[in-house]
């Protein structure tokens, strides 16, 4: 027999999908046949699986070693540790980073090493998260940024703070502000809406004024916060949010984001590599603005979150600043 006490980490969910997590090779049917004959017990009585696990609920399992061997999971293998400098926030519930350009949110092949990974690494080595523990709950990223776009990346340390977060996330309930620099002088604030359409096969979105089939209604409101005779500098702020929404948005309005190879100006994008030695697109997850709140996100009411702007696109604009100030005494 094999006894597991449900921990804060892994509460808030049904205990079917747990069963599922834990012992991967069973298969639902077989699960669903133990907790018929009561080979597998809650709270020393039967169980249908669809009950909501509790933290401090007990799960015993009437099987042999041999047999809870065979359908668990592997143990958690080796995960890279994401370094210090790149934590925003971190409490018991929430690890907020600033994720570098270049680096995957989430794996897109098995073989890749993304964020998540980073995030793992870390957790275990806080001891946030235990190896035995990752058989049911995997810590992983909230909000995804293209691999090169940089910044505020959230992430729940148990299930139910990642929930909340998706949530959040879902309902619009924090705002979320980027920094890019554009093509072209931007001088007022504008709240522009329209239509995105992706496809899947080139994995590049197409916007319209006008509603289509397959098409999402986007909403993108930016100002300029600064401006400079190469472009200019805007805040942004998403409202909906879409793959490539601010990248294929700005273009859309004749603004392409500098360095963005695949909704940008190439000739732009070339001074700016040649200049400046820009290889990525200048867009940058800067601020997270959470609302009043309370429970387990109470230590985030109402506060603000801000990733500064990369060693590399800060000298950019420190440069281009330079050359406007030289060109004004001029």
């Amino acid at each position: 027999m094999k006894e597991i006490i449900i921990r804060e980490t892994e509460a808030g969910q049904r205990l079917d999908k747990f069963l599922n997590r834990c012992l991967p090779e069973a298969g639902k049917s077989f699960l669903y046949k133990m907790l018929r004959k009561k080979n597998i017990v809650l709270n020393g009585k039967k169980a249908e699986g669809k009950e909501l696990l509790k933290c401090g609920d007990s799960l015993k399992f009437f099987f042999s070693e041999e047999t809870m061997r065979k359908f668990s999971a592997a143990p958690a293998g080796e995960y890279p540790v994401l370094d210090q400098k790149y934590v925003l926030y971190e409490d018991e519930d929430v690890l907020i980073v600033n994720k570098p350009a270049g680096m995957l949110s989430q794996k897109a092949e098995q073989s890749d090493v993304s964020l998540a990974e980073y995030l793992t690494g870390y957790l275990l080595k806080e001891g946030a998260v235990t190896s035995e523990g990752l058989r049911v709950f995997q810590p992983g990223v909230c909000n995804r940024l293209d691999r090169n776009t940089s910044g505020i990346v959230l992430s729940g340390k148990h299930l139910a703070a990642a929930r909340e977060l998706s949530l959040m996330l879902k309902q619009r309930t924090m705002k979320k502000y980027y920094l890019c620099l554009v093509q072209g002088t931007v001088q007022e604030t504008r709240r522009i809406a329209g239509y995105l359409r992706k496809n899947p096969k080139t994995n590049k979105v197409t916007v319209s004024d006008l509603p289509a089939e397959h098409a999402s209604y986007i909403e993108t409101c930016y100002e300029p916060a600064a401006w400079y005779e190469e472009g200019t500098l805007l805040k942004v702020e998403l409202i909906t949010g879409r793959t490539h929404q601010i990248r294929s948005h700005l273009a859309y309005t004749g603004h392409p984001i500098a360095g963005d190879v695949k909704y940008g100006n190439r000739k732009y994008n070339q001074r700016f590599e040649k200049a400046y030695g820009l290889r990525r697109q200048f867009l940058h997850a800067w601020q997270v603005v959470f609302p009043e709140m309370e429970g387990i996100f109470k230590n985030l009411s109402s506060k603000t979150i801000t990733a500064p702007l990369p060693d590399q696109l800060e000298r950019l604009l420190e440069q281009l600043h330079r050359q406007e100030s030289l060109h004004e005494k001029s």
